[in-house]
């Protein structure tokens, strides 16, 4: 069957009754060897192809099982049973590729979440995962839109490096010696001037740096690019290999910064809700069912959708960690001691649950935090006057916590040498990212977007391995 293929998509979007067209696709069930429900990927939504049975050949029949790949041409007419407006009535059905019943693992049944993230390059034929990654396209495609019409250059930030911006040490090591005979100097280390690029390198955990080179260059630019850190662990919230969105701006200071992330997450959201309507409506039910199954006091008082635009239609709330810390420590949750980490004192590290109370209780919008104590934020990050703050931001989403992570750079090179050696990150090894501060340096600011983490609020999936086409976490590197 050389014909085009019509997509599914279109199909019951413009219902062109009385049309010929030809369909390629899945067969996702065969009823009473009449009735083929097929799927191709553009939609969330079955095409129901109605087989003439009587005249079709029953060695062919019996090829059109779960999974089987097959075209069809015929005339799109008005459909008579329930849940679809249209169907169409073949007059040619092809099968292009069998798929064994007794072997293939994706029954139409309803399949657990760990069962198909064992058979991850599969799990792609399923509702929920066709959904999610459509879902996961447009704000892929939205987020680079954002950025091209406020006049950003997309930056490619590298995936080898030989600096840790985190100073978080947790990399993965990238090499090409022999591992049975490391070469040696004299004081008995590894020899990396044998190695590749003649020093040690690891996969980045971040393009921020790279990105600020070029910012303080080209004054827009933003990465979006794999990021890898080997954290060894096993939550639902971690992964070893990830997506962040950079963006990095001159000139811009920390309310700048706060301004270009709310329209950027408002921007993104908005796009998905009108473009994946089906999916999203699909994937709200989904996961209404699964919260029946928590306890009352663990379930969300949103919708997924509700959720949604509970972000697009608030403005952000915004105040310091020291306001948010007197809050919390006045709230009742941490007064009745029902928080599992109290807040005691200004200087503590909040967690998810201080984060969602925060956002869900008692603002009831979308909150960002400023100035953080030094201690427990980045090197890079502009110190305040008062020498105990730093100008960083978190934005906090309900169910989730925190989404973005950004600051206003420090621009003054005095006081980024001393944060440095204070956090023991050799000044001499990073004498290019120094040197911007050296050179016409000004004020700048930018945040960091986990793509994951953005994919897994907007499509309400639980678990941060589901919403990436071939997870990585410790012990699993399939496929």
């Amino acid at each position: 069957m050389k014909d085009k293929a019509t997509p599914i998509s279109e199909i019951v979007a413009k219902l062109p009754i009385g049309q010929s067209v030809v369909v390629k696709g899945w067969v996702r069930t065969f009823r009473n060897n009449q009735f083929i429900a097929l799927t191709d990927g553009s939609t969330i939504r079955t095409l129901q192809v109605v087989v003439d049975f009587e005249n079709t050949p029953m060695e062919l029949l019996k090829k059109i099982t779960t999974g089987a790949a097959i075209g069809a041409k015929g005339k799109i007419v008005e459909s008579q049973g329930r849940g679809q407006d249209v169907e169409l009535k073949a007059e040619e059905v092809v099968v292009y590729g069998e798929a064994d019943p007794e072997k293939y693992p994706l029954q139409p049944k309803r399949h657990s979440l760990e069962f198909l993230r064992e058979i991850a390059h599969l799990r792609f034929r399923t509702n929920t995962f066709g959904a999610v990654f459509r879902v996961r396209h447009q704000l892929s495609f939205a987020i680079h839109r954002f950025f091209h019409e406020r006049g950003f250059y997309y930056l490619h930030t590298p995936i080898i490096t030989s600096s840790d911006a985190e100073g978080a040490g947790e990399m993965f090591r990238v090499t090409t010696l022999d591992l049975k005979d490391l070469p040696k100097n004299e004081d008995g280390n590894i020899d990396f001037k044998q190695d590749f690029f003649e020093r040690e390198t690891n996969l980045t955990v971040s393009g921020q740096l790279e990105a600020e080179l070029a910012a303080l260059a080209l004054g827009k630019v933003y990465t979006f690019g794999p990021t890898f850190r080997a954290e060894n662990s096993n939550t639902s919230r971690h992964l070893a290999e990830f997506w962040m969105i950079e963006p990095e701006v001159a000139f811009n200071d920390l309310d700048d910064n706060m301004d270009l992330a709310e329209a950027m997450l408002q921007y993104v959201i908005k796009d998905a809700l009108e473009h994946c309507a089906d999916d999203l409506a699909f994937l709200s039910d989904r996961l209404l069912e699964e919260e029946k199954n928590k306890p009352q006091d663990q379930r969300s008082e949103m919708s997924l959708i509700e959720r949604l635009q509970f972000v697009v239609n608030n403005t952000f709330e915004r105040l310091t960690y020291t306001e948010a810390i007197d809050v919390l420590m006045n709230s009742k949750p941490n007064k009745k001691k029902k928080f599992s980490y109290l807040i005691e004192k200004w200087g503590a590290d909040l967690q998810s649950e201080h984060e969602r109370y925060l956002v869900e209780k008692h603002f009831k919008k979308p909150v960002i935090l400023t100035d953080y104590p030094k201690e427990i934020k980045a090197f890079y990050m502009r110190v305040n006057d008062d020498d105990k703050t730093v100008r960083a931001m978190d934005i906090l989403f309900p169910g989730i916590g925190e989404i973005v992570g950004g600051s206003q750079r420090e621009e003054r090179l005095e006081i980024l040498e001393k944060r440095m050696q204070e956090m023991d990150i050799p000044t001499e090894e990073m004498y290019w990212f120094l040197d911007t501060r050296r050179f016409g340096s000004c004020p700048h600011a930018g945040y960091g977007l986990g793509f994951e983490r953005l994919v897994q609020f907007v499509t309400g999936m639980g678990n941060i391995r589901d919403v990436i086409a071939f997870p990585r976490f410790p012990g699993s590197a399939n496929f």
